[in-house]
């Protein structure tokens, strides 16, 4: 991506530097410039040469949309202190290009300056200002960063000895890359922009009428290149391969991850951006925003919060001020939530994994053991409505997006993503909900009409339905889990089964944590902070490995995580358990799959009622408001959503079938 050019070069002949003269081309001292063996001064014209200049070969020609041409090489131009590789094009150069080396087959025209300024880290160790906006959670920028290191960076500030570890070892990093030299690499295009100072460029980037670059890295590469275009301001930043930032975004102080979007006159300041954000028209103030955060409304703001999977509606805000002790103040929405139109959260709040947040709410609620869940405003007063969102077609369709919507082509991901809905993370919650709800019924009475929870109300009925619903939810996953393990393999004795079921990884039991995006035991990554803190660990490298490494184990973990809480759902452990046994739980998963498939069934017929058709057939009959809307949407049963539903109670169905078969030959 960056790297020293190494160039074969010689001194300028009499003849070369004559005929440079005659070109219009000036230099104080002709010495100073050497060339490769193949350079050819025709190509030279109308240019200053000042300091130590490396001149390549010029030969070949670009070619322009609208099929102009033009042979490489320089042209009205102030060049000082720089290496040119072979096959470049420089032309229109306002100003100068300084103390940089430039790659091969690069295009730089109508630029106003571009220059190193003593020596740079290039954005990397400059700190953001996450979350709060006064500091305290300081992350600093480093090329490659993940959003699981940014996370316990931001968020374990009770282990100040790993925090500084990983700090030193951050600005370690920073050290070893520092140069007062720029580097732009191979086949770059800069064209028609102003200043950039202090940034180093990868390989195959585009820049096309950026206004301002100061003090970053953009780090392209050929398999996954990053574009700025249009009037974009940029100030201590790092960009990730395969991003895209145009039409007048500002970014300050802020990371960029692998194929994030940034358009529309987007403003952000002290935010981090992870794999496949996409932000547009709105603004961000000291952000973490995990994969496949959106906003894309001109009138949101996120502000001071972590999200993940986010959906935020137009005018959606949040406040971290109270008017007291000035911005301070944080909140957490965990993974998979949305924000509905004009909605407002006052921080300090925490919010479950996959809920929808509705209306204005300041009442400082934690959600966080109740995933799945509305928070809806009424009458000034923040409503839950757990485990609800189970049901919603939305949830299960923004499951199945995420993968589709990946939009990394780079071989090495920074970000390592689980698209799982149902997990060790959010089953375990669902069943610490249960728990909780259980107790309120057990103080405030079984027929009770509200409820009170960490600043929120719950409804009788609500409560007694979420039960269900996470019940249904947590028989799904546990069913899940057992059936992929003892798929395709026929059993001679239980005893077989058991030895089958038995865990083949050690880790995995215990809580589990999402760290904006990965899912890990909890007890996994205290190993990984014990090394860190002892010494064991000094770079980041290792690190990062670790968190692939995870990745990779993510489903034997997952298995021992469901044998060791199995009893707690069924009442048996799994050591034990009989082909009886293990039948009676496929068809309590079968039912669990099929009874929540039919309320996705039923919430998505609800987008084809009549009320749905609103609009639709417009100067027309009854019968063409229909016809309208079915040629426009189609039609409920041949949905592609609703015949996958429909599919999916079949196969479910059938695998659980499979599996009772088999079991029902060792009974």
């Amino acid at each position: 991506m960056y790297g020293t050019m190494i160039m074969k070069t010689r001194p300028l002949t009499a003849a070369e530097i004559a005929a440079l003269q005659s070109n219009g081309c000036t230099s104080p001292d002709w010495q100073r410039i050497s060339v490769s063996p193949d350079f050819d001064p025709r190509w030279v014209e109308r240019t200053r040469f000042t300091g130590d200049v490396v001149l390549g070969s010029f030969t070949g020609e670009f070619t322009f949309p609208g099929g102009a041409t033009a042979h490489s090489g320089i042209s009205d131009a102030w060049i000082h202190n720089c290496t040119i590789g072979d096959g470049v094009l420089i032309s229109g150069v306002g100003n100068y290009i300084a103390g940089y080396d430039i790659g091969s087959g690069c295009q730089i025209a109508n630029v106003d300056r571009i220059f190193c300024d003593g020596l740079s880290t290039f954005g990397n160790n400059a700190p953001v200002s996450v979350l709060n906006e006064t500091g305290g959670r300081e992350v600093p920028l480093v090329d490659n960063l993940s959003a699981s290191l940014a996370y316990v960076i931001a968020m374990y500030r009770h282990r100040p000895g790993l925090i500084a570890h990983l700090q030193n070892m951050i600005a370690r990093y920073a050290d070893g890359i520092a140069s007062d030299r720029g580097t732009i690499g191979p086949g770059v295009r800069i064209v028609d922009t102003g200043t950039i100072r202090n940034v180093r460029i990868g390989e195959g980037t585009i820049i096309d009428n950026a206004a301002r670059l100061d003090n970053g890295s953009i780090n392209s590469n050929p398999s996954a290149p990053v574009y700025i275009g249009d009037n974009v301001i940029a100030h201590d930043f790092i960009v990730s391969s395969g991003a895209e930032i145009s039409d007048g975004a500002t970014l300050k102080h802020c990371f960029v991850g692998q194929s994030c979007r940034v358009s529309g006159g987007f403003f952000a300041h002290d935010s981090l951006m992870f794999s496949n954000c996409d932000f547009a028209c709105g603004e961000a103030c000291a952000i973490f925003a995990g994969p496949f955060t959106v906003s894309q409304h001109k009138s949101s703001l996120l502000i001071a919060g972590m999200f993940s999977f986010l959906n935020a509606g137009s005018g959606s805000n949040q406040s971290n001020h109270m008017y007291k002790l000035g911005p301070i103040h944080q909140g957490v929405v965990e993974r998979g939530s949305k924000t509905t139109s004009d909605s407002f959260v006052l921080w300090p709040a925490r919010v479950g994994a996959f809920s929808l947040v509705m209306g204005r709410h300041d009442q400082h609620s934690d959600t966080s053991d109740m995933p799945f869940s509305y928070l809806i405003e009424q009458n000034n007063e923040t409503w839950l409505v757990p485990g609800v969102n189970l049901r919603s077609v939305g949830t299960i369709r923004d499951a199945q997006k995420w993968p589709r919507r990946d939009r990394r082509v780079d071989p090495h991901r920074l970000d390592m993503i689980n698209y799982n809905l149902l997990s060790p993370f959010t089953v375990g919650k669902m069943m610490r909900a249960r728990g909780i709800l259980h107790n309120l019924q057990a103080v405030s009475g079984e027929t009770s009409s509200v409820y009170y929870y960490q600043n929120t109300r719950i409804k009788g009925d609500s409560l007694r339905r979420a039960l269900g619903y996470y019940d249904i939810a947590i028989r799904k996953f546990m069913g899940n889990s057992i059936i992929k393990r003892l798929e395709g393999t026929r059993f001679a004795s239980i005893g077989q089964v058991r030895e089958r079921l038995r865990p083949t990884e050690p880790a995995g039991r215990g809580e589990w944590i999402d760290l904006s995006g990965l899912f890990i035991p909890k007890d996994a990554l205290e190993e990984l902070f014990t090394a860190i803190e002892s010494g064991g660990i000094t770079t980041l490298g290792p690190i990062e490995e670790f968190f692939r490494d995870m990745h990779s184990r993510y489903y034997d973990m997952e298995w021992t995580w469901v044998y060791d809480v199995w009893e707690s759902v069924y009442g048996v452990r799994l050591g034990k358990i009989t082909a009886a046994e293990i039948i009676e739980a496929v068809k309590g998963w079968q039912e669990a799959v099929i009874g929540l498939d039919e309320m996705l069934y039923d919430d998505a017929r609800k987008e084809f009622s009549l009320s749905a058709m609103t609009g639709f057939g417009i100067d027309g009959t009854e019968g063409d408001k229909r016809l309208d809307f079915e040629e426009v949407r189609g039609e409920f049963e041949t949905n592609s959503f609703v015949e996958a539903v429909k599919r999916h109670i079949v196969d479910k169905r059938a695998l659980g079938d499979e599996l009772i078969e088999r079991m029902g030959a060792i009974l």
